[in-house]
């Protein structure tokens, strides 16, 4: 068995103008990075396709579909003050979405052997509201894909595990009422763009973690072992899908965490146990954040060696004083004690 990836050169295509940080080289970076340690050679390439307006319009509204293409058609223009769309971003965006979508595919038996599938897409999509975009996100690629799972192959218990630095806002607004999602932040906090507090619980189906700024690999890894993965498991998923922001590494220049290399590659261990103890190793990453070309190429890198069953250290990390109080709060209020 081997881990796919997906990646197509129209998310290259998606221009942001001099000066912002999501830019292609974010994924130059990042295929430069796999290429040069030989990891292509032992990965599985997924081919994107284009999402249909179907599989889109499953998370987004028509009319925000319809705007965004029109605004691709006049040459670009802005969603908000850090979103630019460019005349090639509706491809990108579609074909991001549609990777996702091709992901979830391999994973389900698409692809002979690929029990997990990193979609290596951007824009980013979980700021991405079913009737708007932004924060740099156009369309919400693993709300789609999730979607997509659950009406392709009847799933009925989807966990979302979003460890972007910025709280999933977008992802938690479209599954608000679906008691077939459980949706798990971690974020710092206060951050952009708001929300995400302890008492953020949608309908019950949500987890928010909101960490104080500075946090590293053990109040990240100890999060995981207290909270995350048992909550995780309790709810017993059919398919586990992460969005994999890279962005609370401490080399990123738009946050103020601490989670090293080596604290992704144990975050990406803990998920895969956690797919191969509940799911059949069914696990979907889509990228999202991380803005430091050297951290991300890292992280991205570690976390498929963690997929392909490399060790990783995965032995309980025990709870810092700055954040024991918010790990006992998180298990009272979830039952996890």
């Amino acid at each position: 068995m081997t881990t796919g990836y997906v990646f197509h050169h129209s998310f290259l295509e998606h221009d942001t103008g001099a000066g912002h940080p999501e830019t292609a080289a974010r994924l130059e970076a990042v295929m430069s990075r796999l290429k040069s340690e030989g990891l292509l050679e032992r990965l599985a390439l997924i081919e994107a396709r284009r999402a249909a307006e179907a599989e889109l319009a499953a998370v987004h509204s028509r009319g925000y579909i319809s705007r965004l293409k029109e605004i691709c058609a006049a040459g670009g223009g802005w969603l908000d003050a850090d979103t630019p769309v460019s005349k090639k971003s509706c491809e990108a965006a579609e074909y991001a979405a549609g990777g996702a979508v091709a992901a979830v595919e391999a994973v389900m038996g698409g692809g002979e052997g690929i029990p997990s599938c990193f979609a290596l897409v951007r824009p980013p999509g979980h700021h991405a509201f079913a009737g708007e975009g932004g924060g740099f996100c156009l369309y919400n690629n693993i709300a789609i894909a999730a979607r997509y799972a659950q009406s392709r192959y009847g799933l009925r218990r989807l966990a979302i595990i979003d460890f972007d630095v910025h709280f999933g806002n977008g992802t938690a607004a479209v599954f608000e009422d679906d008691p077939g999602v459980l949706f798990i932040s971690t974020h710092q906090f206060p951050h952009y763009p708001g929300g995400g507090d302890i008492d953020d619980t949608g309908k019950g189906n949500r987890i928010s973690i909101p960490l104080p700024e500075g946090c590293g690999d053990d109040e990240y890894l100890s999060m995981f072992d207290e909270v995350i993965i048992p909550a995780a498991r309790r709810f017993e998923p059919e398919l586990l899908l992460v969005s994999a922001g890279f962005d609370a590494h401490r080399d990123d220049p738009l946050a103020g965490m601490r989670v090293s290399t080596e604290g992704y590659a144990g975050i990406a261990g803990r998920l895969k146990r956690l797919a191969d103890e509940a799911c059949g190793g069914r696990a979907v990453f889509c990228l999202e954040g991380g803005y430091s070309l050297e951290a991300l190429a890292d992280s991205v890198s570690a976390t498929f060696k963690a997929l392909l069953g490399e060790a990783v250290d995965l032995s309980p990390r025990q709870v810092p004083p700055r954040v024991a109080g918010l790990v006992a709060e998180l298990k009272r209020r979830h039952r996890l004690a």
